[in-house]
């Protein structure tokens, strides 16, 4: 497999105020289900030090359908779509891409 078809998602929320137990335990539900994707390679979860309401996910996926696949799940629509986002203050997300050698 070639590192520029492998791509990364990097999430960056800022959870509302009161609900930062919610999101985290939607998130290491999240977690598992999308660990058990078959074109899901990695899947993390990061709480920032300096500022507790903030989360940085790192996800890794076998190419853009598996991104696709991921974003169509039910369990991306019943977690984070009806749950989490909700409970977000703010969310940044990028899609990244090794440069071809």
């Amino acid at each position: 497999m070639e590192a520029s078809t492998t791509i990364t998602v990097v999430a960056r929320w800022r959870v509302k105020e009161g609900h930062l137990d919610d999101v985290l335990a939607h998130v290491a539900e999240l977690r598992t289900a999308s660990l058990e994707e078959p074109g899901c390679l990695e899947y993390a979860a990061f709480r920032s030090i300096e500022a507790a309401d903030e989360l940085l996910l790192v996800e890794r996926y076998r190419d853009a359908a598996a991104v696709d696949a991921h974003r169509q799940s039910p369990h991306y629509g019943a977690l984070v779509v009806e749950r989490i986002l909700p409970l977000l203050a703010d969310r940044r997300v990028e899609l990244l891409q090794a440069p071809s050698a």
